[in-house]
């Protein structure tokens, strides 16, 4: 069994979804729009991202792959129904530290190793924007857990689109490289991941836009009704808001409404409910943060 293996934190600056999400195309951060620094040649690249659009960093990179809450509840924990208090009896080992496991930790202090790769990725069956093969793919569970969201959202007259899913270890890797190349590295640290530190490698998260933005990962997505629909119904299929807004000193990353890890329904709705992010959840007091 393969198993997390624990690193120094990032630089002070956290990584960002973008780039995390697409290698291609991710965009240098400014103000709340970040841009897509990587083009579609790059992810065949990296991307980058500006504050305001928050575009894929894989976009570009990728194939130009990728076009690159809440703490108020934290006391309703006595809402959620929990043997002995405790908000779940996941192993550290088993369920935390195993990157086969669908509630696995990979962040800036733990990291998947170079050589992992999820053995059951498929093709994602709903719209995708990247023509990166790579980026459309996932653990089926939560390829076939995604599909079931589109098509509620299809319902209610929404329409969403998947950017940059399944990352490896080496396109993260000349991700980050691209990224630290065109912003420096300290400028990277804030939106890229390094490698073996991006959830897109577990092939369990996805990164979600919609034609109102352009189909880039933009802040401004969650002024969308698109971005307000999947903040306030991904839970309902395992699916949780991986990066939160004013979480940044806990996961290490800056705010990225448009991407989504797959944990599960159980825990996604204990997440959502509670308004943690996935640090908390599976850890904590044991985590400090950053």
């Amino acid at each position: 069994m393969l198993s997390l293996t624990a690193c120094s934190r990032g630089t002070d600056n956290p990584p960002n979804q973008d780039e995390t999400e697409n290698p291609v195309d991710i965009g240098s951060e400014k103000g709340n729009e970040q841009e897509d620094p990587i083009d579609e040649e790059d992810l065949n690249k990296d991307d980058e991202i500006t504050e305001d659009e928050q575009e894929d960093p894989l976009e570009d990179d990728i194939d130009n792959e990728d076009d690159i809450d809440n703490e108020d509840d934290i006391d309703n924990e006595d809402d959620i129904d929990n043997e002995d208090d405790n908000l779940h009896d996941l192993d550290l080992e088993e369920d935390i530290f195993n990157p086969a496991s669908l509630t696995v930790l990979a962040n800036k202090e733990y990291s998947l190793g170079s050589d992992y790769t999820p053995e059951d990725l498929v093709t994602v069956q709903v719209p995708t924007v990247l023509e990166n093969p790579e980026v459309k793919q996932l653990r089926k569970v939560a390829a076939d857990a995604l599909k079931e969201m589109f098509e509620a959202a299809k319902e209610e007259g929404i329409i969403l689109h998947a950017r940059s899913g399944y990352r490896s270890y080496r396109t993260q890797e000349q991700l980050f490289k691209n990224n630290v190349a065109k912003h420096g590295e300290e400028a990277a640290n804030k939106f890229s991941a390094r490698a073996g530190q991006s959830e897109h490698q577990t092939g369990l998260a996805m990164d979600i836009t919609s034609e109102s933005v352009n189909l880039k990962l933009t802040e401004s997505f969650e002024d969308t009704k698109e971005g307000k629909w999947a903040a306030e119904n991904a839970h309902r299929f395992g699916f949780i808001l991986r990066y939160p807004k004013d979480k940044t000193h806990i996961t290490g990353y800056i705010y990225e409404p448009w991407h989504f890890r797959y944990v599960g329904v159980e825990h996604a709705t204990k997440i959502y409910e509670l308004g943690l992010t996935l640090e908390e959840y599976l850890l904590g007091d044991i985590y400090a943060g950053y």
